[in-house]
């Protein structure tokens, strides 16, 4: 070896040895200054609540490394009930343990010279989370004080800290809500969260391109159920990925269902209170303003989505119903009445299954009627004021495969500004085989369909809180209805079939004389009865004019009848049997259905 390359090889070793004495010197006096800086940091940023301990605290000034072993950071009870006292206790307390945090890669000249911290990254082990909600009245009221921002917190120790990024694996959460002196909790475990790029300096929480000092949050929650209050439902998903860079948030296989069969849940309840199920396998909201979210609650969107899955609604008429009016309780204006802010630009709903299933309180059978593969969009879906100024309207247009046969197309209108909740309904159906509607016609009103070819039927309705109106357009051939017994047989009401079919309903439409009968529709809303069921209820008085009935045509049926008794052993009981059955089939008996309710 030439001598040059052994001066060179020793001043290399003296520097290195130099530099790993100062670092070993700097590691060992520097320990005590950075524990006191990091708990004072702690105290300042927190006003005293919150205080940190650990069981080691490893400093290597020339790696630029820290490690926290046994991390405690939690919150001191006595300064939190003096908070209380004074009332500026926060609603939310948490204590967090790690296993272990480690920061790699700080530049130690970079505080000594400029004050600024530069890490590559931290990683926190096995962090576990206990989040204690409380709520305080005094929280609710705007506070005169100015909060102190984070910047503002540690702006006397360093100038800016910036982070390229933050890991934390298999995270444990548990949340407990505290209200009259009870607890209710839920856990989750093996949340991954990444954050990537925090600048904490003075204008970085200005930074519109930053989410609370950082370039991006990424969250992922793994499977979740929770029982809810009541003891009646649950909820849960497979998974939730958040992501505020590309501000979206993504559900799978989401469920909201009760947690016992439908003849408990009815039994448990003691009354007729419509049973929800609800499974979506993809929920999704994008461009979704977090800011607004955490801030203020609003809930801020471009577009949701939901994809794939069931809305199945319940009743059991067995179980007393108690009357209360539905005036002002349309889908619309509940959306109107929420107290936080909601703003989304678009909903789309694709192939979603609608199930509406009842008991019978008379004949203790299922009646279900199903809009198959629910497809369409919902426009300015809001309660933001100053929008609606500009829009008023929340539309609606859907399309569906009723009872798995023939097409419907719907759209809606929604007055959301209206006093008297005004909007408009059209829609279209194609042609389909009419006894398909036997699966809800012959459980709950004991008759059937025997034949009938529906070529079209269109509607163009308006309505309000108490009334509808409008054209209803109904095409149809070769229609025969069955009544059926009573003891639940499917046996033929002969002669009672054969009145209805030859003197009240018309077997097509045109009918025999080439008469092209429009139903216009002009029905008063009975107060109890929901939106849904109104709509229903309107569609039904477009049915009967279409079809020919009338009450002329029913009282020829009476008659009838009546000249039959002779022949007839129990036409007398079959007339008010016809008579009852034209009075549940068109409602207009309506406190007998009150009184079946």
């Amino acid at each position: 070896m030439k001598p040059i390359w052994k001066w060179i090889i020793g001043i290399v070793a003296i520097i290195v040895v130099g530099l790993s004495v100062t670092a070993w010197y700097l590691s060992r006096n520097w320990k005590p200054i950075l524990e006191e800086k990091l708990k004072e940091v702690i105290k300042n940023s927190t006003d005293s609540l919150y205080t940190l301990r650990y069981d080691k605290l490893d400093l290597n000034i020339a790696l630029g490394n820290v490690t926290l072993e046994n991390a405690v950071l939690s919150a001191d009870s006595n300064v939190y009930a003096h908070l209380e006292e004074t009332k500026a206790a926060p609603d939310n307390v948490y204590d967090i343990r790690l296993k272990s945090l480690k920061i790699k890669r700080f530049g130690i000249l970079n505080i000594l010279t400029n004050r600024k911290l530069n890490v590559k990254s931290i990683s926190l082990e096995a962090p576990s989370i206990h989040l204690r909600n409380k709520y305080h009245a005094y929280n609710d009221t705007v506070s005169t004080k100015p909060k102190k921002t984070l910047y503002e917190s540690v702006k006397d120790v360093l100038q800016s800290v910036n982070v390229q990024e933050i890991q934390m694996d298999d995270v444990a959460f548990n949340y407990s809500k505290i209200q009259g002196g009870k607890s209710s909790d839920f856990a989750v475990k093996g949340i991954d969260i990444k954050v990537h790029d925090v600048l904490i300096d003075e204008t970085s929480l200005a930074d519109t391109t930053r989410f609370y000092y950082t370039k991006m949050v990424e969250v992922i929650v793994p499977g979740f159920t929770y029982n809810l209050a009541g003891g009646l439902y649950s909820v849960k998903f497979d998974e939730l990925k958040i992501n505020t860079q590309d501000e979206n948030v993504l559900l799978t296989n989401v469920d909201y269902r009760p947690v016992m069969e439908k003849a408990a849940y009815f039994k448990k309840l003691g009354r007729n209170k419509t049973m929800a199920d609800l499974h979506f396998d993809t929920l999704r909201m994008e461009q979704l303003d977090f800011r607004a979210l955490l801030d203020n609650q609003q809930t801020i969107a471009k577009k949701v989505q939901i994809k794939n899955g069931h809305v199945k609604l319940y009743n059991d008429k067995r179980y007393p119903k108690s009357p209360k009016s539905q005036i002002g309780q349309a889908p619309h204006q509940k959306l109107l009445r929420v107290q936080n802010l909601i703003s989304v630009d678009t909903v789309f709903v694709e192939n979603v299954d609608v199930l509406y299933g009842e008991m019978s309180g008379k004949y203790y059978r299922e009646g279900i009627i199903t809009f198959d593969q629910a497809t369409g969009w919902l426009t300015n879906v809001t309660n933001d004021s100053l929008r609606l100024a500009k829009n008023k309207y929340l539309k609606a247009d859907l399309r569906a495969k009723i009872m798995n046969s023939g097409n419907l197309h719907a759209k809606f209108s929604f007055d959301m500004l209206s006093k008297n909740g005004f909007y408009t309904y059209s829609g279209d159906l194609k042609p389909m085989q009419a006894p398909a509607f036997n699966k809800i016609l012959t459980p709950l009103l004991n008759v059937g369909i025997g034949s009938g070819n529906i070529r079209s039927v269109r509607f163009n309705m308006e309505g309000n809180d108490y009334r509808s109106w409008g054209d209803f357009r109904f095409e149809y051939n070769n229609l025969k209805i069955n009544l059926l017994n009573n003891d639940g047989e499917r046996e033929k009401k002969k002669i009672l079939s054969f009145l209805v079919n030859q003197l009240v309903i018309n077997d097509s439409n045109p009918d025999a004389n080439e008469k092209y009968h429009i139903g216009k529709v002009n029905h008063k809303r009975v107060p109890e009865h929901t939106f849904f069921k109104n709509l229903w209820q309107s569609l039904l008085d477009g049915i009967k004019q279409t079809a020919g009935i009338s009450a002329e045509r029913e009282a020829r049926l009476m008659n009838s009848a009546q000249s039959a008794q002779k022949a007839v052993q129990e036409t007398k009981g079959s007339v008010k049997k016809t008579k009852g059955f034209f009075n549940k089939l068109f409602k207009k008996g309506e406190g007998k259905d009150k009184k079946e309710q």
